[in-house]
């Protein structure tokens, strides 16, 4: 007989492990599901053994120092100016640096719980440390709330009070809470190869070096053979020995144990390689084929890994800053706190810059200040070309005049002699603005100026004549002014 039950409320769960038959949620406390740690019996502190392999630690500390390097800062985003500028101040007094590298335990054994203890200071309630704790000293309950074990609760643990703890944790879901641990994927390569160096050292220390074999002849009894045998073993260590007049000692290499050595070395070389995958991403640094590309490759996923973990931290980071907000200032927006690659950033914006530049776009240095953070000083003003600061003739034609001033403006200013420029340019100057001069007086209207205009120069460019047409209507404002000013009279 098929049954069907409505859930009282349309926002509530109604696949939960209360209802649905999971005998692992039996009990208060819910296993952690890796199937690593179920299967040695034990918790993620047999992990930390694992974290003490040279190799295994060279990978945690450089995974690190990635997420370390990247640039970090407070954004006010919609809160207020006062609430931003004193989470700023809190967060200077907490050492960020170093809770972010707390943090970054979590991806190693899934979850890592940091404690915040909080003291009222200056009339506000705020965090005075946050300390990382032990991850083997907590469990979850069916409801993935988090407990600690203690004396007094050792099976179930004791359920933690509200903004106590952080959680920072790696791919956590409903039915691991306890997030995905990089270090259990790198159990096994780590005791095989501790097991391939083991059984390498034991092969180097057997067959690294030379046989000694002794003879005797068949009549020596067996004190004279232990006797040789003493000698041929101070011969090995020692490398002097006695033996019998009618005894000889042979050294004797063995065939092919060159071979056989590289098997142990691919071993441990391979175990290393899984290492390098599970912690950054790549293994180009193991292999000897690797290439640019494969090079390349491997920095791009390293980079998305580091991205990955950089999520974590700065999740965490502002839990604790919406948890301060919350206490000092209930209902108020929470400033956000981020990391950013600035160098790659730039880097992007450089090559978005270039792109629309060759495009056309003209930038100005209040935009190069803003962008690149260059301060005031480091960009040279430019100056914009005047109207006509050209050399001709007196009698050239009108077009020719302005042609050659706008040549002579593309000129750098720099290596010119301005003394020489200004003196020489004031006749072309003055032939200029007669020529318009003329041309004003004896339009009659604007229309008629500027088809005047037009014909004495239409051979510049437009911008050129703009200019042009610009100093004429000037011209012609300013003799307007000047006619009505001599009617009106003193």
């Amino acid at each position: 007989m098929i049954t069907t039950t409505r859930c009282a409320l349309p926002g509530a769960d109604l696949a939960t492990r209360v209802r649905a038959l999971d005998f692992n949620a039996l009990g208060l406390v819910l296993p952690n599901p890796d199937p690593l740690l179920k299967e040695l019996g034990q918790d993620v502190a047999v992990y930390r053994n694992i974290a003490r392999d040279p190799h295994v630690g060279a990978c945690i500390r450089r995974r690190k120092a990635a997420v370390k390097a990247l640039d970090c800062g407070l954004d006010r985003g919609r809160s207020r100016s006062r609430i931003a500028r004193a989470v700023e101040d809190i967060l200077g007094k907490l050492d960020v640096r170093r809770i972010v590298g707390q943090i970054l335990e979590a991806p190693l054994y899934g979850y890592q719980p940091l404690e915040v203890s909080w003291r009222g200071v200056g009339g506000l309630t705020m965090p005075i440390s946050v300390e990382a704790k032990p991850p083997e000293w907590f469990s979850f309950d069916p409801e993935n709330q988090l407990r600690l074990k203690t004396w007094d609760a050792p099976m179930d643990g004791e359920l933690l009070p509200a903004r106590k703890f952080l959680l920072p944790r790696q791919d956590a879901t409903y039915q691991n809470p306890y997030g995905l641990s990089d270090l259990s994927l790198c159990y096994w390569p780590v005791i095989f190869g501790k097991g391939g160096k083991r059984f390498w050292l034991t092969f180097a220390e057997k067959y690294g070096s030379a046989f000694a074999v002794g003879k005797l002849p068949r009549t020596a009894t067996d004190a004279e053979r232990q006797m040789l045998l003493d000698g041929l073993e101070a011969l090995i260590s020692d490398g002097v020995a006695t033996v019998p007049d009618d005894g000889s000692v042979e050294l004797v290499e063995m065939a092919g144990k060159s071979a056989s050595a590289d098997l142990y070395e691919r071993l441990v070389m391979h175990c290393r390689g899984e290492i390098s995958i599970v912690m950054t991403g790549t293994n180009q640094t193991m292999e000897a084929s690797s290439n640019k590309a494969s090079a390349h490759a491997g920095m791009d996923v390293a980079r998305d890994l580091r991205d990955s973990d950089a999520e974590i931290a700065v999740s965490a980071v502002n839990q604790l800053i919406r948890w301060i907000v919350d206490v000092n200032w209930p209902g108020a927006d929470a400033p956000v706190w981020s990391m950013w690659d600035q160098e790659e950033q730039d880097e992007l914006q450089a090559q978005r810059d270039e792109r629309n530049a060759k495009s056309g776009a003209k930038f100005t240095n209040a935009y190069w200040m803003r962008g690149y953070g260059y301060q005031e000083g480091d960009l040279q003003e430019q100056a914009a070309p005047p109207l006509v600061p050209a050399l001709a003739g007196a009698g050239a034609a009108p077009a020719d005049v302005a042609s050659a001033a706008f040549a002579e403006a593309a000129a750098d200013p720099i290596e010119a002699d301005t003394a020489t420029l200004a003196s020489a340019a004031a006749a072309s100057w003055r032939t200029m603005l007669a020529q318009i001069q003329s041309m004003v007086a004896s339009a009659a209207d604007l229309t008629a100026l500027q088809r005047t205009l037009t014909d004495a120069y239409g051979s510049l460019d437009s911008a050129q004549l703009v200019r042009v047409m610009a100093a004429a209507y000037a011209l012609a404002e300013l003799r307007g002014m000047s006619d009505v000013q001599d009617e009106a009279g003193p």
